[in-house]
């Protein structure tokens, strides 16, 4: 049995083939984690790039930083969790393959973004360098662009 055949028949993944309201949890849980995620990275995009202003980066910055970085592991470990229901399927769409290069090239904007100590002194002092704001632009279309893929994964 391949490595993909056997996520499809880990006890998680056969939870969610069997129980329709484990399913439905989870799948919650998941839309929860997307909504936590983009809810918090996206006005701190757009009050990094400057569309927003008013609201001191030193006090909203470092919170939303934190509840996008939980909105997001609770959208990756559900995503893959949901993923193990069918991973063939998955795997064979090509709307998902798009999320899956997406995610990643948001995941690396994220470790860009955040190495050294650019981000924080931006947070902190209020204003944010012109590659600060270009990552603030790049993060806000990546994971955009990953919620439309997600979204396209039921139509193909």
């Amino acid at each position: 049995m391949g490595i993909v055949e056997a996520l499809g028949h880990w006890p998680g993944a056969l939870l969610l083939q069997r129980s329709g309201t484990a399913y439905l949890f989870v799948n919650a849980a998941h839309i929860l984690g997307i909504g936590l995620l983009l809810g918090a990275i996206l006005p701190l995009d757009l009050r990094l790039i400057g569309v927003i202003r008013g609201a001191p980066l030193a006090a909203i910055g470092p919170f939303l930083v934190r509840a996008a970085g939980f909105g997001l592991a609770l959208a990756l470990v559900t995503g893959f969790w949901l993923f193990t229901v069918k991973p063939g399927e998955y795997l064979a769409n090509p709307a998902f393959l798009w999320k899956l290069g997406l995610l990643a090239l948001a995941l690396g904007n994220v470790a860009l973004q955040h190495r050294g100590e650019a981000f924080r002194q931006a947070l902190a002092q209020g204003r944010p360098s012109p590659r600060i704001r270009a990552g603030a632009l790049a993060s806000s279309s990546l994971w955009l662009a990953a919620l439309v893929a997600g979204r396209w994964i039921g139509f193909v």
